[in-house]
């Protein structure tokens, strides 16, 4: 399953990331990865927690972030959830269509049983119809 939370940039999606990030890891069997731009908010998060810098790799476009998604799923078989903080930035989707990329994201949560809580910067009106259904916070 994919969760998104969105809103425009700088109002806060961020924070609810996190305190989800913080709240779920406390009750899940399995692992938990945050996924961001940068280790800004390493201590923000429960040592639980396993965050990545994904500019730390040579992602270059949105077909590799997909990879290195699949990638951190192969090498981890206990991995729950994962949380991608800043999703155009780290998926190189800045001004392009996300459609594809969250269709595939939903295919990948159901044949890994793995789920993905997302933050974007997009509202309602520009997301793609397919995956408004998944919207849990709207700021």
């Amino acid at each position: 399953m994919i969760q998104l939370i969105i809103g425009e940039k700088g109002k806060g999606k961020t924070k609810v990331l996190l305190d989800k990030a913080n709240t779920e890891v406390k009750s899940v069997n399995g692992n938990v990865v945050y996924l961001d731009k940068s280790t800004q908010h390493m201590y923000e998060l429960n040592n639980k927690v396993r965050l990545i810098d994904v500019t730390g790799f040579p992602v270059d476009n949105s077909d590799e972030f997909l990879g290195f998604i699949c990638g951190i799923i192969s090498q981890d078989h206990d991995l729950e959830q994962m949380y991608l903080d800043s999703f155009l930035k780290i998926a190189k989707l800045e001004g392009k269509d996300v459609t594809t990329a969250l269709e595939k994201l939903k295919r990948i949560s159901s044949q890994f049983n793995v789920n993905f809580v997302i933050s974007i910067s997009l509202t309602k009106a520009q997301l793609p119809d397919s995956v408004k259904d998944c919207i849990i916070a709207e700021l």
